[in-house]
């Protein structure tokens, strides 16, 4: 669907429901971690490249276990893949709700940009005749003065 004027708002039951459904995930999934910068370097990993790899290993310990020492559990190493394979299929779907909501906030916080710009421009216009204005257009052009003490970019000379 394109992009249009967004028109909508969640109740705070709403807000409470979602929540709650992250809760449940959560739940669903006490097995989640969270690694450290290091653990992460440190970790291999398993891309959609090796997925293949990962799967022809895990077949040819299916059908050779006696190569394998007594000690490698196979079936540890099918969980493993099984999960792995079912965490990527749950990632790409939040994922994809992810960037929903990031493009959704987006398009609401510039709409929402937008006519708090043209309140500005309406305030600072009323404010030149409107006693009482004066104080809130200068509050509200706060926001431009950080952006002219901004030392502007200067051309590097070649």
């Amino acid at each position: 669907m394109a992009y249009q004027n967004i028109t909508a708002s969640l109740s705070p039951e709403d807000v409470q429901e979602i929540k709650a459904a992250f809760a449940t995930i959560q739940a669903k999934m006490p097995f989640l971690v969270t690694l450290s910068a290091e653990e992460r370097r440190n970790l291999f990993k398993m891309g959609d490249k090796r997925l293949a790899f990962v799967n022809t290993s895990l077949i040819a310990a299916q059908s050779n276990k006696d190569i394998l020492p007594a000690s490698f559990d196979v079936e540890e190493f099918v969980r493993d893949y099984q999960l792995a394979a079912t965490l990527t299929e749950v990632l790409i779907g939040l994922r994809q709700l992810t960037e929903q909501v990031d493009d959704t906030l987006m398009a609401v916080g510039s709409e929402a940009m937008g006519s708090s710009l043209t309140v500005y421009d309406y305030v600072k216009t009323a404010a030149k005749k409107t006693p009482g204005l004066k104080s809130l257009a200068e509050q509200l052009g706060e926001r431009f003065k950080a952006i002219k003490k901004k030392p502007a970019k200067t051309a590097v000379d070649s």
